[in-house]
């Protein structure tokens, strides 16, 4: 991961340290008070709703054009039931990387996008084990999807560094 200094533009101070990389502790469906239900567990890696409803946790990578490292935000995706248990079934399986792709709904929200991020279409991708699997949206116009097709900058990754440290409320 890339580390750098960054004069804000928001605050006027300099930070120490570029993220290249965002996550979300949990699906943007996910209540603390579910906690406490049967149906329900929130783990590292996989979340089930109320018996109803399957996530895993996974890596959307966009590529910076204008730096070695890529971006990496790192995201909750819906499965139906039958992929998700294929998804465990396969956790610990070397050459898991080589099954179909799943198909899952974005299920975060990334707050630096114009519009909400929540249910675009993805594929979910198995890697290798001990990695993540990596989502790819489906191409359209919006803006994350862009982002993923066509890479952004140096500068786009400060700017969302200034949004996600100062957001406006």
């Amino acid at each position: 991961m890339v580390d750098q200094e960054f004069s804000c533009r928001r605050c006027g101070r300099r930070h120490e340290g570029l993220p290249f990389s965002y996550g979300a502790e949990a699906p943007a469906y996910w209540r603390d008070d579910l906690a406490s239900d049967e149906g329900s567990v929130l783990e590292d890696e996989t979340c089930v709703i109320q018996a109803q409803h399957y996530f895993v946790r996974a890596r959307l990578v966009i590529p910076v054009l204008d730096a070695e490292d890529d971006f990496d935000w790192g995201v909750w995706v819906s499965l139906s039931r039958d992929s998700f248990r294929r998804t465990l079934d396969l956790w610990t399986t070397p050459g898991r990387e080589q099954e179909p792709a799943y198909f899952g709904w974005l299920s975060t929200e990334l707050p630096v996008y114009p519009v909400g991020t929540l249910n675009l279409k993805t594929e979910v991708h198995s890697g290798p084990v001990g990695t993540r699997p990596h989502v790819v949206l489906e191409p359209t116009d919006h803006p994350l999807a862009v982002e993923q097709r066509s890479g952004i900058t140096m500068k786009r990754v400060q700017e969302i560094a200034e949004l996600l440290l100062h957001p406006r409320g």
